[in-house]
């Protein structure tokens, strides 16, 4: 890792990669692995929320995609608080405001933050069919 690397892959050095476009591309590439593994969207899913087709996503061409570095540090804390397995439960719960995956999927970031927020209040809470 370099000395302008976070491992978080979501707060790198602004001007890292700007020369080498490959580089940029591994860190985009990167980026995107990482926002799957903590939701556990599928590669159809990860295209809807960057609004990107397969090849793009597949060559790292998320340079112009400023939404994955966000959404990556709205997710740090969570991430660190819960754990991507919770994380990946909740995306898909019902919650107060729907279920965090739809709002992502229909590029909704500030009902996505709302339902972070609200995680980050109540906690995970899944309700039982007693």
């Amino acid at each position: 890792m370099g000395e302008r690397d976070d491992p978080q892959l979501g707060r790198e050095d602004p001007q890292l990669g700007r020369d080498d476009p490959q580089l940029g591309r591994g860190i985009q590439s990167a980026r995107a692995a990482r926002l799957m593994e903590l939701l556990g969207l599928s590669e159809d899913e990860l295209c809807r929320v960057l609004d990107v087709d397969a090849l793009m996503l597949l060559s790292g061409q998320l340079d112009h995609r400023s939404e994955l570095p966000i959404l990556l540090d709205l997710l740090a804390e969570a991430s660190e608080r819960a754990g991507s397995v919770m994380l990946r439960r909740w995306v898909r719960a019902p919650g107060p405001g729907g279920r965090p995956i739809e709002a992502l999927l229909r590029r909704d970031f500030a009902a996505f933050e709302d339902a972070l927020a609200a995680l980050a209040e109540r906690g995970f809470v899944l309700k039982g069919g007693r």
